[in-house]
């Protein structure tokens, strides 16, 4: 089997890729990692079975915006890795996955947890791939540091990741973060830290042809979010029931639950984002949180919708300082969704701003909020 090296080069020869040198130097890192996971382990299944784990290869922890090709690479990179021990998963459904051993192992009342649990999830694994390592829940930013401690120091696991953000911009203003701080050390100590930053957003190309706004609600304007959702996100459409949801922290003990959360892109109801009482700071939790969020199901609204409105309002605002992709479904164009009520007068910035959010030029924005 090639390396992830050579079939980059191959798909680049082949027209399937861009020639981009960022991805290059990533490739050529990854490829000196496979050859390095790949070599004979000194001491081998007896070494461990007594207990002698044998040094990993330092991992790599790969980051840049959306559209990059990191999950392309990191796609390259597991399936020509040479090893059965390796596993690829989502970040968030990694660490749903510990959260439930944790549960386990404290029904023993053994003592601390995370010992046990790193033992049990390196028992078949040598190299864990991430895909989209994003911490939003203070519980997991509590427990991470001694966690990859375990796995990556007494385990000999070689963790590989992707990100949108550098390691220091993890659960950035997140609630206690001095307890996440030590994770970052680590990472930074066992790590390879490799940007993957360039101005050219190749996911763009993916969503050629399609619009961000649809209406009327219906069928077809479903289908089109749908579309967008598996191009930004890769995840196979045959399995649309099993993407995964999410818990996002808003601060103060409250978390918003998120349908469906993958690799930055989240999809939400009108309803649950505008009918529920919500303010500017959950909005603004959800900005930072996603690159691209998807809201079906936005109604026409009146004067008995002014509240809706409102809050509809102070959504739109956190995205669009935030540069957040949208895509909606919709009962109508954005200057009809509001043209009767309180507050009328101030909906149209909302639709000023909705109109900027469909132009080839916000698509290209990074996301982040600027200045």
């Amino acid at each position: 089997m090639s390396g992830v090296l050579a079939r980059y080069h191959a798909l680049v020869a082949a027209g399937e890729l861009r020639a981009d040198p960022d991805q290059q130097r990533a490739a050529v890192a990854l490829d000196a990692l496979q050859r390095k996971l790949e070599e004979p382990q000194a001491g081998g299944f007896l070494g461990r079975l007594l207990g002698r784990v044998p040094a990993s290869p330092r991992g790599l922890y790969l980051w840049g915006g959306v559209g990059r090709g990191k999950s392309m690479l990191m796609d390259l990179f597991v399936d020509t890795l040479s090893i059965t021990e390796k596993r690829r998963v989502h970040f968030h459904a990694f660490m749903l996955e510990v959260d439930g051993f944790i549960q386990e192992e404290r029904a023993k009342e053994a003592g601390d947890p995370i010992g046990p649990v790193a033992a049990r999830i390196a028992s078949d694994v040598r190299c864990l791939a991430f895909d989209e390592m994003v911490v939003n829940n203070t519980a997991d930013a509590a427990i991470m540091a001694r966690l990859f401690s375990s796995l990556i120091v007494d385990e000999g696991v070689t963790v590989v990741t992707t990100s949108n953000r550098p390691p220091r911009d993890l659960y950035k203003d997140g609630l206690n973060r001095s307890l996440f701080l030590p994770f970052i050390d680590l990472i930074e100590r066992q790590l390879d830290i490799m940007p993957l930053d360039g101005p050219v957003d190749y996911r763009l190309d993916r969503l050629a042809g399609l619009d961000s706004w649809h209406t009327p609600l219906g069928d077809a304007a479903t289908a089109q979010v749908r579309e967008a959702f598996f191009r930004l996100t890769d995840y196979n459409p045959e399995d649309a029931e099993h993407v995964p949801s999410g818990q996002l922290d808003l601060g103060g003990g409250r978390t918003l639950h998120v349908p469906k959360s993958l690799k930055g892109v989240a999809v939400f109801s009108f309803k649950r984002l505008c009918s529920d009482n919500r303010g500017a700071a959950d909005y603004l939790a959800i900005a930072r949180a996603y690159h691209t969020v998807i809201i079906v199901g936005i109604p026409i609204m009146g004067p008995e919708n002014r509240n809706e409105a409102i809050r509809f309002t102070k959504l739109i605002d956190a995205l669009y300082e935030h540069n957040v992709k949208l895509f909606a479904t919709a009962a109508a164009e954005p200057a009809a969704l509001y043209t009767q009520g309180d507050g009328r007068f101030e909906f149209d910035r909302t639709v000023s701003r909705l109109e900027e959010m469909r132009s080839a030029d916000y698509m290209a924005h990074g996301h982040g909020a600027e200045g």
